[in-house]
């Protein structure tokens, strides 16, 4: 196992910090959970910012996952090219109903897990039903034609 890299939120952000690195897959638990294989890399970088006294984490991820297809179940090479921008938020901020969607929210942290951060966006970006492009599953279209032909005969003994 690695060091995993803890990094002091608040402070990293106001000193516009940059912490960038290589994770493999397999490192990645609850990740691999979801996965067909864990072979494949996740490269990350972090930079912290303050735009009008706020303090923000600029997460860039990119790799590739390999999820199963939900039309064939075959494996699905699914590219990650992830950008994301995340406000520190502590104390009553935490509290406050933020009406606006455009930027996500995480809890500021003076030991903030730079890898189970990337993993939480990593879950946060698969799809919820992957599938490979229409057209691209021979087993979806094959077994469709079969289903159809079972529910047709299944039909034909109702009305017997």
């Amino acid at each position: 196992m690695f060091a995993r890299p803890l990094i002091d939120s608040l402070e990293f952000a106001r000193n516009g910090r940059t912490l960038s690195g290589e994770i493999a897959v397999g490192d990645l638990p609850r990740l691999v959970e979801l996965l067909t294989s864990s072979e494949g890399s996740i490269r990350y970088a972090v930079r912290g910012m303050q735009v009008d006294g706020k303090s923000f984490l600029l997460l860039d991820l990119s790799g590739i996952c390999h999820l199963r297809c939900q039309r064939c179940l075959d494996d699905l090479t699914y590219p990650v090219d992830i950008t994301s921008r995340l406000q520190l938020l502590e104390g009553e901020d935490l509290m406050q109903d933020d009406a606006s969607d455009e930027i996500d929210g995480i809890e500021a942290s003076q030991e903030l897990d730079v890898i189970g951060l990337v993993e939480d966006e990593l879950l946060l970006s698969l799809p919820f039903a992957p599938r490979h492009d229409e057209g691209v599953c021979e087993l979806a279209s094959k077994g469709s034609g079969q289903a159809d032909d079972r529910f047709g005969i299944l039909a034909q003994l109702k009305h017997k």
